[in-house]
C-alpha cells in the first residue's frame, strides 16, 4: 500500500498555539453571554441579578481595556475561529478604532448599570432586564471587535434582539407603541443590511473585511458606488440620521431611562461604527465620490435635531434629538475624508458615548427629585434641592453643547477645522449653527428646571436612602468627570483617534494582522 502523501495544512490552518494574550479579543462577548446565561439559570433569584450583572460589566471594562492596552502598543490583533485561516475561516479583528470603541461603550455599560440598580424594580428585573442587558453588551462588542462583514450583521442582530425586550419591559402602552416603532424600522435597516451584504458577497466572493479591503484594489467593472451606497444606507438608518431618524425620538423616551441611557450612549454608535470601518475603510473611493451627499444629509441631521432639542418639553425626546445631533457631527466628518476629519469624527462618537449615558441618567435623576416628572414646563428648583447634582448637571450641559471645559470641545474643534481645511465653509457654519442652537435648548432647561422656583407639588429633596443615592450619584459623577477630564486633558485621547482614523484611511496594518504574507510592511 502506497504511503499517504504528505499534506500541508498550514496554507488552510492556523498550526501554532494563540498566545495567552490573544484571547483578549474574543473574550468580551464571550464574557457577556456567559454572564446572560448565568442571569438566566438564576431566574428565580432576581435578587442576585443587579450584583452579579455589575460584576460581569466591570470585568467587560477591565477586558477591554486590557484589548486597548494591547492593540495601541503592538497594533491591530486578530484571531480565526476554528483554527481555519481566513478567508476560510470567521476572524476577529481589533485595531485602536474597535478596541477604544469597545473599551468606551463598556464604561458607559457600566454606569447604566450601577444606576439600574435602582431605576430597574424587581418587575422589571423578573422580566430579564439584566440578561437582556447583557446580551445586547455581547452584540455591541462583537460588533466593535469582528473582523467579518457577516458577523457584523450577526452581532447586530444580537444587539437588535436583546434591545427589543429592554424596550417593552413593563409591557405599558407608551413601550409598546414605541417598540413598534423602533422594531419596524431596525428591521428594515438590517433587512436592506443583510440583502447589501448577500450582493457584496456575490461580487467579492469573500466577507473578510481584510480581504475586500485588498480585493477592492484591484477588481474591475464591479457595482461598488451601488454597494457603498446601500451600506451607507443601511447604517444611516441604524446611525438614526436624516431623513430616516424620526424613528428614534419616538422611541428612545418610552422605556426605562436606564435602558434609554444605554440606547442613547451606545446603539447608534454601533451604526456609526459600521460606516467607518465599511464605508471609509472598504470603499474610499466611493465614500469620496458620495461626499457631498453625506455633507447634505449631516447638515440636515444637525440642523433638524437642534431645532427638535428646541421644540421639546419632555427631557427623554429632547435627549433622543441631542443624540441625533451627535450623529450629525460624526457624518460631518466622515465627509470630509480626510484624517483630521475622520478623527474628529471617532472623537466626536466617543464623547457621545459618555455624554449620551449621562444626559438621560442625569434626566432620570431630575425626575427621582422631582416626582416622577420629565416635562420641563413641570420642573424647578433642582439647584435648590440638590446643589452638587445641579454643577454636575452644568459641566455636562457645556459638554454637550461643545463648549469648555468638558469633552465637547475638542471634537468640534476638530470637525470645524477639517471642514475649513476642505474649503466646506458652509458644512462649518453647521456644525457651529446647530452647536449654538443646542446650547440655547439646554440653558432652557438649566435655567427653568434648576433655577426657576420649583412648583408647589414637587418634594424638593430626594426621599432616597442614602445606598440608593450613592447608586444613582456616582455613575453621573464619573461620567460627568471622565468627560470633564476628557476636556481638560485631551492629547492622549486625540492621539489615540488619529492613530484610528489613520488605519482606516491606509488599513495597510489592518489586513497585515488577517494577512501577513500578502502586505509587506
Amino acid at each position: 500500500m502506497a504511503a499517504p502523501t504528505p499534506v500541508d495544512l498550514s496554507a488552510a490552518l492556523v498550526l501554532t498555539a494563540p498566545l495567552p494574550g490573544d484571547w483578549l479579543l474574543i473574550l468580551p462577548p464571550v464574557t457577556m453571554i456567559l454572564f446572560g446565561a448565568v442571569l438566566m439559570m438564576l431566574r428565580n433569584r432576581i435578587q442576585w441579578h443587579g450584583g452579579i450583572g455589575v460584576a460581569g460589566l466591570a470585568l467587560l471594562v477591565l477586558e477591554t481595556g486590557l484589548l486597548l492596552a494591547r492593540v495601541a502598543a503592538g497594533g491591530p490583533l486578530t484571531m480565526t475561529m476554528g483554527r481555519w485561516l481566513p478567508p476560510f475561516g470567521i476572524a476577529f479583528t481589533a485595531d485602536v478604532l474597535g478596541a477604544l470603541m469597545a473599551f468606551v461603550a463598556s464604561v458607559a455599560a457600566l454606569a447604566a448599570g450601577i444606576f439600574a440598580l435602582v431605576d430597574i424594580d424587581s418587575g422589571a428585573r423578573r422580566y430579564g432586564f439584566f440578561p437582556f442587558l447583557m446580551l445586547l453588551m455581547a452584540g455591541v462588542t462583537g460588533a466593535f471587535l469582528t473582523g467579518d462583514i457577516f458577523n457584523l450583521y450577526v452581532w447586530f442582530e444580537v444587539l437588535l434582539i436583546s434591545s427589543f425586550g429592554l424596550l417593552v419591559l413593563g409591557s405599558e402602552r407608551e413601550q409598546i407603541d414605541g417598540g413598534l416603532k423602533y422594531a419596524i424600522l431596525n428591521l428594515v435597516g438590517t433587512t436592506l443590511f443583510l440583502i447589501t451584504v448577500g450582493y457584496l458577497y456575490g461580487v467579492f466572493g469573500t466577507l473578510n473585511m481584510a480581504d475586500i479591503a485588498l480585493k477592492v484594489r484591484t477588481i474591475e467593472n464591479a457595482p461598488l458606488m451601488t454597494l457603498s451606497a446601500l451600506f451607507l444606507m443601511a447604517f444611516a438608518m441604524k446611525a438614526a440620521a436624516f431623513p430616516v431618524n424620526f424613528w428614534l425620538p419616538a422611541s428612545y423616551h418610552t422605556p426605562r431611562i436606564t435602558v434609554s441611557a444605554i440606547f442613547g450612549g451606545l446603539l447608534t454608535k454601533v451604526g456609526v461604527y459600521a460606516l467607518l470601518r465599511v464605508v471609509v475603510m472598504l470603499f474610499p473611493l466611493q465614500r469620496e465620490e458620495l461626499s457631498t451627499v453625506i455633507a447634505v444629509v449631516a447638515i440636515l441631521t444637525m440642523v433638524i435635531a437642534a431645532l427638535g432639542m428646541l421644540a421639546q418639553d419632555d427631557l427623554r425626546r429632547m435627549a433622543g434629538f441631542a443624540v441625533i445631533l451627535g450623529i450629525g457631527n460624526v457624518l460631518a466628518g466622515i465627509a470630509t475624508g480626510t484624517t483630521a476629519g475622520i478623527s474628529g469624527a471617532v472623537l466626536y462618537a466617543l464623547h457621545s458615548m459618555l455624554t449620551m449615558t449621562a444626559l438621560y441618567l442625569i434626566i432620570g435623576r431630575a425626575a427621582l427629585l422631582s416626582g416622577g416628572e420629565w416635562r420641563l414646563s413641570g420642573l424647578g428648583g433642582l439647584y435648590a434641592a440638590a446643589p452638587g447634582f445641579a454643577f454636575l448637571s452644568l459641566i455636562l450641559f457645556l459638554a454637550v453643547s461643545g463648549l469648555p471645559p468638558a469633552s465637547g470641545l475638542w471634537p468640534k474643534v476638530s470637525l470645524v477645522k477639517a471642514a475649513l481645511d476642505v474649503g466646506a465653509w458652509w458644512l462649518a457654519g453647521a456644525i457651529l449653527v446647530s452647536g449654538f442652537l443646542s446650547t440655547i435648548a439646554l440653558a432652557r432647561v438649566f435655567l427653568l428646571a434648576y433655577w426657576r422656583p420649583a412648583p408647589e407639588r414637587v418634594p424638593g429633596k430626594s426621599t432616597l436612602g442614602r445606598r440608593d443615592q450613592w447608586r444613582v450619584n456616582l455613575p453621573v459623577a464619573v461620567l460627568v468627570l471622565v468627560s470633564l477630564g476628557f476636556g481638560l486633558l485631551p492629547e492622549q485621547p486625540m492621539s489615540l483617534t488619529q492613530s484610528a482614523a489613520s488605519s482606516l484611511l491606509e488599513p495597510s496594518a489592518y489586513i497585515r494582522s488577517v494577512f501577513p504574507q500578502k502586505v509587506t510592511p
